[in-house]
């Protein structure tokens, strides 16, 4: 386990260790683990570029004077936008690509408690929308940016990796499953996504994390409905840890070179900490630094037996079932394949 005070060590050495001036887009930032993360992130980099998603301007101006204190010498764009919907996305994505050449960080955390299988107004499950399809329009829409850096190309999406469950490719979108099975299938289709993803992008580093039990109006949210639901067996709830040290984990997480990208995209080098092979976390074909991470709350990779669960699932082409399936979705609301 990578303890909180070697986080908290690391964290510290950031603005001397890490390039000055990264450029980053930060989905779901104005509340809880994404608004941790950028905050933090403000705290710690250089002359940071950081552009945030959201849904609330008043929020958002909240966080904006926040950072400002932080670190007056950076810059904090918000973007108003309902990301559940991928045309929005895609809107979103043309105002980037229209201001910045190269993105050096995409982290994602979008998401809601909602076990009443709502749709969106594009037909998609919107918890599995906010997870899934949400996140891997923003990566591939937003992935020739991240190619483009010149040093640290990193995309960090927040789940539950680690804990990969079952999936059903009869029902990807999750609107019929069984609530007690929902959260590993959705959790698969969030590694599984990141995994066809990164097969175009060797150069690129993508990470899966379980944030732990994060006090968020989310979580508290997420931790009612499951004792209402009684699908946790009347078990102890969680312990809570504060979105702060969620924030510290997750730059941790952004700026590590424990979690490279694979072959032909060394972005550790580029942080002039010399880490040896032997440092880095196991990706999820279960190669050191191979360049795709499912870990947990540890920073850890995930268990051996989950890495077998994914490898077997390789086996059997559900990496290209995923991705079939999601491009099908995309062209039925855009037109447009990923």
């Amino acid at each position: 386990m990578v303890a909180l005070s070697e986080i908290l060590s690391f964290n510290a050495e950031i603005s001397s260790s890490f390039p000055a001036g990264p450029v980053a887009l930060f989905v779901g930032a104005t509340s809880g683990i994404g608004a941790a993360t950028l905050k933090a992130f403000a705290k710690y980099t250089v002359k940071p570029k950081a552009y945030f998603v959201g849904r609330s301007q008043e929020a958002a101006d909240a966080i904006i004077s926040e950072c400002q204190t932080l670190n007056p010498e950076g810059e904090y764009i918000f973007i108003a936008a309902d990301v559940s919907l991928i045309k929005v996305i895609d809107e979103v994505c043309a105002q980037i690509q229209a201001r910045e050449p190269y993105l050096n960080i995409l982290f994602l955390s979008q998401g809601v408690a909602r076990f009443d299988r709502p749709v969106t107004a594009e037909n998609l499950h919107l918890v599995a929308s906010l997870a899934h399809y949400s996140r891997i329009r923003f990566i591939t829409r937003l992935l020739p940016l991240v190619k483009a850096a010149p040093y640290h190309r990193r995309v960090v999406t927040v789940g539950g990796g680690g804990f990969e469950g079952p999936i059903d490719p009869s029902d990807f979108q999750a609107l019929h499953i069984p609530l007690e099975q929902l959260r590993g299938h959705l959790i698969t289709l969030i590694t599984l996504g990141l995994e066809a993803v990164a097969k175009s992008a060797p150069q690129v580093s993508f990470i899966h994390d379980y944030p732990g039990a994060v006090d968020t109006p989310l979580t508290r949210q997420v931790l009612k409905v499951m004792n209402e639901a009684a699908a946790i067996d009347g078990g102890p709830v969680p312990e809570l840890i504060t979105a702060e040290e969620s924030g510290e984990r997750h730059v941790y997480l952004l700026t590590s070179p424990r979690y490279p990208a694979g072959e032909g995209g060394d972005d550790t080098a580029s942080l002039g900490n010399g880490s040896a092979e032997s440092d880095f976390v196991r990706g999820i074909d279960g190669k050191l630094g191979s360049g795709v991470y499912t870990v947990g709350f540890d920073g850890e990779t995930a268990p051996a037996e989950t890495l077998e669960f994914l490898a077997e699932l390789r086996r059997e082409g559900m990496i290209e079932r995923v991705w079939k399936h999601t491009e099908d979705e995309f062209v039925r609301i855009t037109g447009e394949r990923a």
